[in-house]
């Protein structure tokens, strides 16, 4: 009569149940989802928390403010990163009340509350309170037992602890660790060895495995009949037993097997097991050779141009033709010329034995052989009444000649002949060229096309005075890249403080050139931008070294060669790299306006990144000891300048005099660590460049210029744009807190207060802009103005009133 009560009841607490357990596993999932949410955007968060019912201010937690509050109540004002074993623990109740015993209950509690308790300390003293993984409670139990028991004593409870907790759960005593030992020793054993008798007793059909229990079961099945059982003669050897097992049946049997077991010679018994070894090995280079090679036979070679199959390298019709650039010989000019140095050197008793001349485009070499017994310093002197003698500008001796064994005298030519971009270019020796990255610099003096390949410089420092040819040099480099190099193969990186010179080439940005993810201009014309560039180059390179090192290999040129005959996987992040050439038109105005910052992570480039690929061409007109400093010079061995005003600057640049005799428009000397050659630049003019970038840009290019690995520099955190009078209104309070700890840090302001990253920051901006604290000061403390806490209120009421 009262099943029915009885069943509403029982039904009623069924529903509650269920209820209640899918409560708890869902605020399981809230709170996960919350927390995981909240470290990833956890100073916003922290802002936010006290903001409920704002709704002008819009949460970016999963859960929204409510995930806000969560993560800032549970992560930072509580246990830290141990809040996710809360969340478990509100998983385990929910499945324990749906009666889903996934876990074991107490057990489970037990080690998560151990642990709840222990991990927030223990990353309070890794972390030192900063960041949010040790929370409120962690980092301030650490500091009490840190002042009580000391740093020592603090680390030396937690590894006990930790210690003893494995010992308790895991029974880690030596005579139980030596048993489990033993005990999976043996039945390792035991499994190869069954696992051989499997194997032989498949070939046999008629026969079973024996082992006791099946021995037992035909004996007691067979008993009844009366019958014989047949037991095989060879049994299995069971490691831990060293005697033949002896099976009692309860009626007697014909077979005295049964009653006595078969001794056989142990020996022999292992003899017929069969044993087999296995040996993993990793995988050899043949091996690898051979996969590349498969690979290659069936998808042919990496080529690096697919991305841009159409592209079409410049065409040497874009370059204006100037004619024909044959050089006029004036022998009477030559004749004279000739008859003037003899003579001059006749006056001051050096005799000669032999003249010799070689026209050039802008110069004309006469090598002279002196007679035995003159000393090579008597015709060093007379280098200014030689250029008296001839009326010419520009007149340099070289004594004596590399290699020849003769002294030279160059003399400009009174009707120079131009030396065009186009007739370089269009030269077979140039066109030829068996370079990475050739870069044809114009004639010299013997009318040779002069070629250098940047990656042997491998950074080019290029100086001279205004108007000498700097700019036209560095359009002559760079027309020279672009005829030759796939915008696969090669990008550029340019600074242009002038923001005129290399503008040009922003048509060609998303072929060739390579910048810094945010947007902006290819052509860095901003002097902030300039660092992190620099710094961003320094990462790259970085990156490029960790592939290398991954691929075994000690260049650029091998590991791409390695990635066309796909020897390297994509999917370990191997790709192929291109070169990537730096462009520094003035770096003058760098050096005043950044200094170090712009100087050492260029001479860092410059020592490291010449096997990575990354070269260096910086230019400046001005080249003095401040601009041009050793730092500079001891990384870029190879030097090109051109004419300069005095002969301070040529051993600035040069290390050695005779840029000051240069006779200007292209006129230079290349500089390599052994000859100084002198040449006449090729001449590129704008129109020509424009119409080369023109060409460039119709094409159909990359969706974007290549980008370089973002940098975020360091914030200064600059309080200019702090009214002092908007205080905060824990403004006081966290002033009080600097002055007596003598700390101006804005991490201590947020865990002494309890704020958010971005109150204690404003905070932070308040004092100083009020004077109570110094100005940002990178990775150290700020200064404190305000000594006592005297002067502190003395301070502060000013400040009221």
């Amino acid at each position: 009569m009262n099943r029915k009560p009885e069943f509403s009841k029982t039904k009623t607490l069924s529903k509650f149940r269920i209820t209640a357990g899918t409560a708890f596993v869902f605020a399981s999932l809230v709170l996960t989802f919350s927390f995981i949410s909240y470290l990833m955007k956890w100073k916003a968060d922290q802002s936010q928390a006290g903001t409920m019912l704002d709704k002008s201010i819009k949460s970016s937690n999963l859960f929204g403010k409510v995930g806000d509050w969560l993560g800032n109540f549970f992560i930072f004002e509580s246990i830290g990163i141990a809040s996710f074993i809360l969340a478990f623990l509100f998983f385990v109740f929910g499945t324990l009340i749906l009666k889903k015993t996934y876990f074991k209950p107490w057990k489970t509690i037990s080690h998560s509350l151990f642990f709840i308790c222990w991990l927030p300390i223990v990353l309070g003293g890794i972390t030192k309170g900063e960041g949010v993984f040790s929370g409120v409670y962690g980092y301030q139990i650490m500091d009490y037992l840190q002042a009580v028991i000391g740093i020592v004593g603090l680390w030396m409870v937690l590894l006990l602890s930790i210690g003893i907790y494995f010992v308790l759960e895991f029974n880690l005593r030596p005579s139980n660790i030596k048993a489990k030992i033993d005990k999976f020793k043996a039945s390792l054993i035991q499994f190869k060895i069954l696992g051989s008798n499997q194997n032989k007793n498949s070939t046999e059909e008629e026969e079973e495995p024996f082992t006791e229990d099946l021995c037992s079961e035909k004996i007691q099945d067979n008993s009844s009949n009366k019958a014989s059982l047949e037991i095989p003669s060879r049994l299995p050897e069971v490691p831990t037993v060293h005697t033949s097992p002896i099976i009692e049946t309860p009626h007697k049997t014909s077979n005295p097997a049964i009653n006595q077991p078969p001794m056989e010679d142990p020996s022999a018994e292992a003899a017929n097991i069969a044993f087999t070894v296995e040996q993993k090995q990793e995988d050899s280079l043949d091996l690898i050779d051979s996969k590349a090679q498969s690979l290659v036979d069936k998808n042919g070679l990496y080529d690096h141009t697919l991305e841009l199959p159409k592209f079409q390298i410049p065409n040497i019709s874009l370059l204006k033709d100037y004619g024909k650039e044959n050089i006029n010989i004036n022998q009477a000019e030559l004749e004279e010329n000739k008859n003037r140095i003899v003579e001059l050197l006749r006056t001051f008793n050096v005799g000669i034995t032999e003249i010799k001349a070689t026209i050039g485009p802008t110069v004309t070499l006469y090598e002279i052989i002196p007679e035995a017994g003159i000393r090579v310093a008597q015709i060093k002197k007379l280098q200014d009444d030689i250029a008296l003698n001839l009326s010419a500008f520009g007149i340099r001796i070289i004594a004596p000649m590399p290699g020849k064994g003769t002294i030279g005298i160059e003399v400009p030519n009174r009707n120079p002949s131009m030396v065009s971009m186009r007739s370089v270019i269009a030269s077979p020796k140039f066109q030829h060229a068996d370079m990475e990255l050739p870069v044809v610099f114009g004639k010299t003096i013997s009318n040779e096309i002069f070629i250098a390949d940047l990656t042997k410089m491998p950074h080019l420092l290029m100086a001279g005075a205004t108007g000498q040819g700097k700019s036209v040099g560095i359009n002559a480099i760079l027309t020279s890249l672009l005829f030759k190099k796939h915008p696969s193969e090669l990008k550029f990186v340019m600074v242009d403080p002038k923001k005129v010179e290399l503008s040009l080439y922003s048509k060609i940005e998303r072929h060739y050139l390579a910048k810094l993810p945010d947007g902006g201009d290819a052509i860095i014309t901003d002097n902030n931008k300039v660092i992190n560039t620099l710094n961003s180059l320094c990462i790259e390179m970085d990156n490029r070294y960790e592939l290398l090192k991954n691929a075994f290999c000690k260049n650029i040129k091998e590991y791409n060669k390695k990635y066309t005959e796909r020897k390297l996987n994509p999917e370990n992040g191997h790709r192929y790299l291109p070169y990537i050439v730096l462009v520094v038109d003035e770096f003058a105005d760098l050096i005043m306006t950044a200094g170090k910052e712009v100087e050492l992570p260029i001479a860092r480039l410059a020592q490291l990144a010449r096997a990575i690929g990354i070269h260096l061409i910086v230019a400046t007109q001005r080249p003095s000891v401040n601009v041009i400093t050793g730092m500079i010079k001891a990384n870029f061995p190879a030097r090109v300048a051109f004419r300069v005003i005095s002969g301070i600057d040529s051993r600035t640049i040069l290390d050695t005099p005779g840029a000051e005799q240069l006779v200007g428009k292209g006129d230079m000397l290349y500089f390599n660590g052994n000859d100084l050659i002198r040449l006449q630049c090729a001449f590129v003019d704008t129109p020509e460049v424009e119409r080369i970038a023109e060409f460039i840009g119709e094409q159909k290019g990359y969706p974007e210029a290549y980008q370089l690995p973002e940098y975020a520099g360091e914030e200064s955190n600059h309080a200019g744009g702090i009214d002092a009078h908007e205080k905060d209104s824990l403004f006081e309070e966290a002033a009080r807190i600097v002055v007596s700890s003598q700390q101006g840090s804005t991490s201590m302001l947020q865990r002494q207060l309890k704020l958010g990253y971005n109150r204690a920051g404003r905070i932070m901006d308040q004092l100083e802009a009020c004077g109570i604290v110094g100005s940002f000061n990178g990775s150290k403390p700020r200064d404190i103005l305000i000594t006592d806490l005297h002067a502190l209120e003395q301070f502060l009421e000013e400040l009221r009133g």
